[in-house]
């Protein structure tokens, strides 16, 4: 037993069954309590010498496990694990003296597990046929089981088709209908082989080929196609089903069989499956195998859904259905009219036309109830309503005027001061460290606390943090990484584990003293910022004779009043107590400059203490500059807002970009962390590591300096479009509540928004947008202008900023969401060849002056030209609707709007 252990401890995998397979089960029993201890104390150990005696630990202790359950258990251990190279072989070895019937055992349980994987698979396959038992289908033995049919061809010895992988693996009839039924598909499934549905070497035309030849059932397979596009579920792997039950080419009797199936999918399926079951909805409606009722039921319900394609399809079955049955017409126009509502006025046209040409005669009750639906067509379409409905339309109430409809102006939420009592302060910081937030409000308020409690009675804090703390991986770890990892964080744990003395003095010393210059990008520089304000708080608290914090914010942005900052410093004074380098320079940064007369009392006070840091703060307060002009830049001969051209690696693409000025009082008067704030700066075309992460604690760095801000975080906020990244545009709606002016930078970064590739970061942009309307601060004919350039240079596309202005008027604001478009149409009307999307803008242009009038007399250049054309196209179409509806709304008077 002893040269076992010793082989273990040196690593010695191979040796391990030669040397356990001789043990007695007592022996082995024994063993196993020592290797318990060995796995445990590997815990501590430094990651080179765990790696090293891993695999043999885990042989060893599959052999000494006499039930099947914990030796499943001790295999599963995600820390015996190696990813590279399995040591499974060695544990078969180990366990060749087992029955089959403990092998097949532990191959189920092992199958079981969640953690399973595409090596699981190849060992339990093994346990399995050792065992000769059933082979188990649980989730991880299927996907294991896929992975490796799927394993690409130059990975295989032998390369051969798909097919004939499929039709030599004795577990195909068991494994491929439960692939139907795992949570997700591998990726290997899905992109394995030729994508061309053409191609017979891809898992869907395998599957059926499959089912051709006798492997499959294809009642089973059909059942699951459909059972799993009912079910929803990854767009991916919806594609791929529905690939599968195209290539099974289902017959007549098949799809007659499945007609409630197929109203589901038209009703809440993906587009493509949508699209399919619409497909199988008409064929069966020309075989006369879809009822009335049923062909409402699933019109109901798709002419809600915002696929313009599926809807006009669906208004066509209708036609046909009504043409070879007018009698149909009581139960199907009322479906009709559902549709007068739609956004689209082409869809509305035809659904009005349909009407028109199948609605009962005059004096019916189904002529009066399509009436009434007739109220939800748009303006353009109410002179063609009155002309089918007549009298029914006559009865309609004035229009009344109109009201712009806004979100209220976010007020100013002031922070909750710090924790009185150890109990709420420890609850607090307890959840900042498990979660690793940085929210401003929370993120302040915690660490204002525990400098104000180190100050008062920093004994009884350290003694309530360790007992809440008491699972953190630091607090009993001896290692000297330890406090190299701490170091590094930036947020809240660094100030708990200096005053628990997990970092030593010598740390925060060097800490202090280290972080002086910010890194490459934005974020890191202000990342950078936060951690000499932590490393200083850190030693705050290490001495405990700061009473508390001078950079607190008031209020949620980050801002800090100027009469606050004043007291603060008058206490210091009184104290005796010199403030911190970085928390006074972040209180200067965040101290509110706006309110002119609240600033120029604060500044005269300030001066009174006589103090180089009130003078500091009156010089601060009466400058009222911005930390980092944005610079002002016309390249090309361009009669434009700032902008700077940045070429773009490697794609090779140019964004629109602003850089700023240098700010001489930032790098003479401010602790070096700071400087990288007061340089000139041009904009990186290199991404940065830092986009999707949280952006309030950046913002709240110079919560009153919007412009500085948002020209530092457009090359980020720019791959929303650019790159199409998901969540580069959500620091929008907290920029926009930043202090300082609204000009050039916030519009750009608002415009690239609009246009952003995913709906939640568009959302984020309309939010922003209604919002600087709401304070008063929007400057359409800036933003119109800036998303016209950006559609110029292909930045963004004008069908998702039509998406975004669509979004935006619909909350009501539909003079703004005019206003701005106005401004971006006349460049974009310039164009010989009209770019794709732009009949998009025009529908929205339309409907919005529609809804509240033209909002200026001039005409928009370009229009009329277009108007003039002619022709049935979309976009002349869409041009013809706006000008209409700018010369019905240029007589709209002042009293007929209401702001």
């Amino acid at each position: 037993m002893k040269e076992l252990l010793t082989a273990v401890r040196e690593g010695r995998k191979e040796d391990v069954p030669g040397l356990l397979l001789p043990l007695e089960r007592a022996e082995r029993r024994s063993a196993l309590a020592e290797l318990k201890a060995l796995r445990k104390e590997s815990w501590s150990w430094e990651w080179r010498e765990r790696d090293k005696v891993q695999k043999a630990l885990l042989i060893a202790g599959a052999g000494c496990h006499s039930g099947a359950a914990g030796c499943a258990t001790w295999i599963g251990g995600r820390e015996l694990r190696d990813w590279t190279r399995s040591p499974y072989p060695l544990v078969l070895d180990v366990l060749a003296d087992r029955d089959p019937a403990w092998l097949g055992d532990l191959a189920h349980r092992l199958a079981a597990r969640p953690t399973a994987t595409r090596i699981d698979y190849e060992f339990v396959s093994e346990l399995v046929k050792r065992a000769q038992c059933p082979v188990p289908a649980t989730e991880g033995f299927v996907v294991g089981w896929a992975e490796r049919v799927s394993t690409p061809q130059w990975q295989r010895k032998g390369a051969r088709p798909l097919i004939d992988i499929l039709r030599a693996d004795p577990h195909l009839a068991v494994m491929a209908p439960r692939l139907f039924e795992t949570t997700e598909l591998p990726p290997q499934v899905i992109w394995y082989g030729d994508q061309d549905p053409k191609s017979a070497d891809n898992w869907p035309s395998a599957l059926a080929t499959s089912v051709e030849e006798g492997l499959l059932e294809r009642s089973v397979l059909v059942n699951c196609c459909v059972t799993r596009l009912l079910r929803g579920g990854k767009p991916g792997d919806l594609r791929f089903f529905l690939a599968v039950l195209r290539r099974l080419a289902l017959t007549e009797q098949e799809e007659a069989e499945r007609v409630a199936d197929w109203i589901g999918m038209a009703a809440d399926g993906i587009s493509t499956v949508a699209g399919h079951a619409q497909d199988v909805l008409a064929r069966l409606d020309e075989r006369g195998g879809l009822t009335v009722r049923e062909l409402a039921d699933v019109s109901g319900s798709v002419l809600f859904r915002t696929e313009k394609k599926l809807v006009r399809a669906q208004l066509v079955l209708l036609g046909k259905a009504l043409r070879r049955d007018a009698s149909a017409a009581e139960e199907l126009l009322p479906v009709v009219a559902e549709a007068f509502g739609h956004e689209d006025i082409g869809i509305q046209e035809r659904a009005l036309k349909l009407v028109a040409r199948y609605a009962p005669p005059v004096g019916d009750p189904l002529r009066e109830e399509l009436a009434m639906s007739a109220e939800l067509l748009g303006p353009v379409h109410h002179a063609a309503a009155a002309e089918v409905f007549g009298d029914l339309l006559d009865a309609r109430p004035p229009a009344e005027p109109y009201e712009e409809i806004l979100p209220p102006v976010p007020a100013p939420r002031r922070l909750e001061p710090a924790p009185e009592t150890t109990t709420e302060l420890v609850e607090e910081v307890v959840a900042l460290v498990r979660s690793g937030s940085r929210e401003p409000a929370a993120f302040e308020r915690a660490l204002d606390g525990l400098v104000r409690h180190a100050h008062t009675d920093r004994p009884a804090l350290a003694d309530a943090l360790r007992d809440a703390l008491a699972d953190r991986w630091w607090l009993d770890d001896t290692s000297s990484h330890v406090e190299r990892t701490l170091s590094l964080d930036t947020g809240i744990e660094l100030v708990v584990a200096v005053l628990l003395e997990r970092v030593s003095v010598r740390a925060v010393h060097d800490g202090r003293a280290g972080w002086t210059e910010a890194g490459t990008c934005v974020h890191a520089a202000l990342d950078g910022v936060l951690r000499a304000r932590l490393w200083e708080a850190a030693y705050s608290v290490l001495i405990g004779r700061s009473p508390f914090l001078l950079a607190t914010p008031t209020w949620h942005t980050g801002s800090l009043d100027p009469a606050v900052l004043v007291e603060r410093l008058r206490t210091y004074q009184q104290l005796g107590v010199e403030p911190g380098e970085a928390d006074f320079a972040q209180a200067l940064l965040r101290v509110r400059r706006s309110g002119r007369r609240e600033a120029a009392e604060a500044a005269e006070a300030a001066a009174l203490l006589g103090t180089a840091q009130g003078d500091r703060l009156a010089a601060w307060l009466d400058a009222d500059e911005p930390v980092a002009p944005v610079r002002q830049h016309h390249l090309e001969n361009e009669q434009a807002p700032a902008r700077t051209w940045l070429q773009r690696s490697p794609a090779g693409t140019r964004r629109v970009l602003l850089a700023t000025a240098e700010s001489p009082v930032i790098e003479q008067e401010f602790p070096r962390s700071f400087h990288w704030l007061g340089r000139p700066h041009f904009p990186d075309g290199r991404l940065c590591y830092h986009w999707g992460e949280e952006p309030g604690s950046w913002l709240a760095t110079l919560p009153e300096d919007g412009e500085t801000m948002a020209a530092w975080m457009l090359p980020a906020v720019a791959t929303c479009a650019t790159e199409e990244l998901r969540g580069a545009a959500w620091p929008l709606p907290l920029l926009v509540e930043l202090g300082g002016p609204a000009a050039g930078a916030i519009h750009l970064a608002v415009a690239y928004g609009l246009g952003a590739r995913h709906p939640e970061d568009r959302f984020s942009a309309v939010d922003a947008l209604l919002v600087l309307a709401a304070q008063g601060r929007l400057d359409a004919a800036l933003l119109g202008r800036e998303l016209a350039i950006l559609v110029d240079r292909e930045l963004v596309k004008p069908n998702r900023v039509a998406e975004s202005a669509r979004t935006a008027s619909a909350t009501g604001a539909y003079r703004t969401v005019l206003t701005v478009l106005a401004a971006a149409l006349p460049a974009l009307l310039a164009y010989e060849q009209a770019p794709r999307g732009l009949s998009d803008l025009l529908s929205v242009a339309a409907e919005c002056t529609e809804r509240c009038g033209a909002v200026a007399a001039e005409p928009i250049p370009g229009l009329a030209a277009l108007v003039a054309r002619g022709g049935s196209s979309q976009l002349v179409r869409h041009a013809a609707r706006l000008q209409a509806a700018r010369e019905k709304g240029s007589d709209t008077t002042a009293d007929d709007i209401v702001p």
